[in-house]
């Protein structure tokens, strides 16, 4: 039997061990679901309080229930580590680590290289490696491949693939098995082995022709997201320049039934995939000489909002006879979607440091984060339950639904709605400006 036949056939019969690279909000989901499915997991994470937790079966995101971990961590099914040494055992290694932007919008692909690098030091034959995180295309090509065929055989000894994570923080009806997974691999038998691994634990995998299509599936699903919302962005801040309100618009506009599909605009983007998955297409285009101007002007687009947010918090508090200096404002919803703890990107985030920069007295609540430490920004949540009344205003920044809308209409002075959170709120209105 060939090493190839011996990886398929210990995958085949959930007898390969799978090493996940990163715990984070897309590895830990993928490490819950592998051990569900009877693959004996480890989830490797050089954060020393993740590894104790989840050696303990206690989850630190909100999608996976630590009832479930901790029911695999007792069948002996997933361990986790800080020790890179056990790539040694691996059959199957997923990379999901972060891919952030650096300070000039360049992708930092330190992570990526790290991971690499420890794969390839601890490399056997017989061993699939797959990339998760979102990156530029040619990265598996350029990056990965390069250094673990060092020896070893590309789809025969080794069999190196990417498929791009789809993980949607806080979404009840779909996760890892119910969302379709897309898979490229380096040669057909990378391919092969890849879907075979996948195919235990995810209802329908789609396969490309290379990693570099897989790599710009992801990147075509976001920038289309970033492209649109910047779009209604835009709209919003047109629509209150001639008048009118733009979520009215909008409405009325998706009751169309073809040809429209519905985005909303809001206090700027935030996650780990919208804001930055489409510049590292622009930054990897620019190397070919090609510009990617509707990529670049969304991100110009949406990366102003935050300030639009405080110019439209600084216009309503003039109408108030009050300055922004001085002012007591409360920002409702840190994170950056509605009910997840995620601080990644989040606008409100620049919105809190502008205010500051301002003079505002600020302050925020958020059940979701009782602390937040970003930068010069250390301050701790107001209680959910406190009254609205003492702020100058409230900004509604992440519509979480724990937040009680009657009662900040009724005990608010005045409120910027960026989510269009309290339309349906049967209340005097007067005092709630919208995006």
């Amino acid at each position: 039997m060939t090493v190839y036949q011996k990886l398929l056939d210990k995958i085949e019969n959930q007898r390969a061990h799978v090493v996940v690279i990163g715990a984070g909000y897309v590895g830990l989901p993928l490490v819950l679901e592998l051990a569900r499915a009877g693959f004996r997991v480890t989830a490797y994470d050089k954060d020393p309080v993740k590894v104790r937790l989840l050696n303990q079966g206690e989850s630190y995101i909100e999608d996976v229930p630590s009832s479930e971990l901790a029911a695999e961590v007792r069948s002996k099914r997933l361990d986790a580590t800080d020790e890179p040494s056990v790539l040694r055992q691996a059959d199957c290694v997923v990379v999901c680590v972060p891919t952030p932007l650096n300070k000039t919008k360049d992708p930092d692909m330190r992570f990526i290289v790290s991971a690499t690098e420890e794969i390839a030091a601890h490399q056997h034959a017989g061993m699939l490696v797959v990339l998760e995180s979102t990156t530029y295309p040619g990265t598996t090509r350029e990056v990965l491949t390069p250094q673990l065929t060092q020896g070893f055989e590309l789809g025969k000894e080794v069999f190196i693939a990417f498929s791009p994570e789809r993980v949607d923080p806080g979404n009840k009806k779909y996760g890892i098995r119910n969302t379709p997974k897309v898979v490229g691999g380096m040669t057909p038998q990378c391919l092969r082995v890849i879907q075979a691994l996948y195919s235990k634990i995810i209802d329908t995998v789609v396969p490309v022709s290379s990693p570099d299509a897989a790599e710009m599936v992801k990147l075509l699903e976001n920038t289309f997201r970033a492209v649109n919302i910047a779009l209604v962005n835009e709209v919003a801040m047109m629509s209150r320049k001639l008048g009118i309100d733009p979520w009215e618009v909008i409405h009325a506009a998706a009751s169309k039934p073809f040809g429209y599909m519905p985005f909303y605009p809001g206090p700027g983007l935030g996650g780990h995939c919208i804001p930055i998955d489409p510049l590292y297409l622009s930054w990897r285009l620019r190397s070919l000489k090609f510009n990617a101007r509707f990529i670049e002007l969304a991100d110009t687009i949406n990366s102003a909002m935050p300030e639009y947010v405080v110019s439209r918090i600084t216009d309503a508090l003039n109408q108030h006879a009050k300055a922004v200096r001085g002012s007591k404002i409360l920002i409702a919803g840190v994170a950056y979607k509605r009910d997840v703890s995620d601080l990644r990107e989040s606008p409100a985030l620049a919105i809190l440091g502008h205010l500051h920069q301002l003079g505002a007295a600020v302050s925020y609540v958020d059940p979701h984060v009782p602390t937040l430490a970003e930068g010069s920004l250390q301050m701790q949540s107001v209680s959910p339950f406190a009254s609205f009344a003492p702020y100058d205003c409230v900004v509604v920044v992440t519509d979480h639904t724990a937040f009680d809308y009657p009662r900040l209409v009724m005990e608010a002075k005045l409120i910027v709605d960026t989510r269009d959170a309290l339309r349906k709120v049967a209340a005097d209105r007067s005092k709630v400006v919208g995006l």
